[in-house]
């Protein structure tokens, strides 16, 4: 063979190499866009639970309740330890999360009452009308409690399907023992709790046998709405109206947990997120599905065997202790959030909200926030500390507490307590007195987070950083405890019944 040939050849072999290092690239290049639109427009699904406390999964310290699917997220996924409602009560802490708003800016105050008069405001901005600009899919599957009428339900909100209750599944007129609320009692003055479809009920629940098949259901409508989105980016919210009481378990789970029936009610629930992301490994969305598991507020504590567990912080529900406040949270996305993460740094359900926005490229709404992007850490950086400030706001727009990073001043004010008073058992409500005078206090979380040691006389210095940050927070927000009207809350919504 002539050298002339061979040159020819070894050129050949050249741009061949060339050609095919070319295409590889193209791939990776092609394969790598693709992979960056999946993760600009991921699914989300977001799990709301009501009452579930801060001690009440396997990974968060229960004992003998076992939660294998949510220990297993936590194990390959994020879990927080410091993550924050707003407000430790219904209506308040799912107006926060739904619009990344402190509840008390947006008009949003404790828990609506049906016919109460009051809805989320149509100017808010909530994330399902954020994610419209991605032209997502949107549904709302369970409890919704922010205006139960048309017009003021999920769907007039940025969502396309709406299933489930308009409020706390027990404000219906049954007794604690399922029963028929009798004439003359708090509970007979209830209307038949509604089971909405859209905008319309469909019918009514009036028994508790009918209340322990919403686990289910509401993930049966949760993963129908998945498979027929499943090729289309998609958005739901799951919100759990347990274990809010009343609480019961359907027959294949009742009597699984050495905890009685509130951790058959737990474990259910872990079930049917299993359920879930069982469909989501099945149509092969795991990588390009990020789910976020959490709780509006702490144990309803004076319920005794029905309630929670905090994990040993103070107080519960309808309180600004950490009990009331701090709440699990894990957050879930298979190849982008690492796994197997603690997260200490200070957390809000506000906060969710402009995450959202921040890893799907879109711009947080027009009217003001509160929430901060915790993009960041769910990328691997636990360096950063995206908040480290947090006003803790009750009843209708009192400034009970402040914090920064660690530090937590508590102001002088009435409050519910359950403190030395005998829990009820078995669905009835023990006492649980709500004017109870807490104290100022200074606590440092980092050593007690139960809230027992009052250390403002030590740290003088810490407690005029503290003092500075609720001046902020009633100048922009108000403050009922010292008559304070802020200058930037907007006004929710006014119903007017037919």
């Amino acid at each position: 063979m002539g050298s002339d040939r061979i040159k020819q050849i070894k050129f050949e072999l050249f741009m061949m190499k060339n050609f095919f290092s070319l295409l590889i690239g193209l791939i990776l290049l092609n394969t790598a866009n693709i992979k960056a639109q999946n993760n600009a427009s991921p699914n989300i699904i977001l799990i709301y639970m009501d009452d579930m406390g801060y001690g009440d999964l396997s990974c968060y310290g229960a004992v003998d309740i076992h939660t294998p699917v949510l220990d297993k997220m936590a194990a390959e996924g994020m879990r927080f330890t410091n993550f924050l409602t707003s407000q430790a009560v219904c209506s308040a802490s799912r107006a926060s999360l739904l619009t990344g708003c402190y509840a008390n800016r947006i008009g949003i105050s404790g828990a609506l009452w049906p016919k109460s008069g009051v809805g989320l405001s149509l100017d808010e901005t909530t994330i399902a009308e954020l994610l419209k600009q991605k032209n997502y899919a949107t549904a709302a599957f369970g409890k919704w409690h922010l205006g139960d009428v048309k017009g003021f339900l999920p769907k007039s909100h940025g969502f396309d399907e709406y299933y489930g209750i308009p409020y706390s599944n027990d404000m219906w007129p049954v007794w604690y023992d399922g029963t028929p609320a009798k004439q003359g009692t708090n509970k007979a003055g209830y209307p038949p709790l509604p089971l909405i479809e859209g905008d319309e009920k469909i019918s009514t629940i009036t028994t508790l046998d009918q209340q322990a098949q919403l686990t289910s259901t509401l993930t049966d409508k949760t993963i129908s709405f998945i498979e027929k989105n499943k090729q289309h980016p998609f958005f739901v919210y799951l919100a759990h109206p347990m274990p809010h009481v009343p609480i019961n378990a359907s027959a294949a789970f009742k009597g699984k947990s050495k905890q009685g029936l509130y951790g058959d009610v737990i474990q259910e629930i872990d079930a049917n997120v299993g359920r879930i992301i069982r469909k989501i490994e099945q149509l092969g969305l795991t990588k390009n599905t990020l789910i976020i598991f959490t709780s509006d507020n702490g144990p309803w504590f004076n319920f005794g065997n029905h309630a929670g567990n905090t994990g040993g912080l103070r107080e519960g529900k309808g309180t600004s202790f950490e009990g009331g406040h701090r709440v699990p949270c894990i957050m879930w996305w298979k190849g982008v959030i690492p796994g197997g993460k603690v997260v200490n740094q200070l957390t809000s359900t506000i906060d969710v909200l402009p995450t959202i926005a921040a890893l799907t490229h879109l711009k947080l709404p027009e009217k003001k926030i509160d929430g901060v992007s915790l993009w960041p850490l769910l990328q691997g950086d636990l360096t950063r500390s995206p908040r480290s400030e947090f006003y803790y706001y009750y009843r209708k727009n009192a400034l009970e507490a402040v914090r920064k990073d660690n530090w937590k001043l508590v102001f002088e004010h009435p409050s519910r307590s359950y403190l030395n008073q005998s829990p009820g058992k078995d669905g009835f409500p023990g006492q649980a007195p709500e004017n109870i005078m807490m104290p100022r206090a200074l606590y440092d979380l980092r050593r007690d987070p139960g809230e027992r040691h009052d250390v403002q006389n030590e740290f003088p210095e810490i407690v005029k950083i503290l003092e500075l940050i609720a001046e902020k927070a009633r100048n922009e927000l108000g403050d009922d405890l010292q008559k304070r009207i802020g200058s930037e809350v907007r006004t929710a919504a006014t119903i007017v019944y037919k």
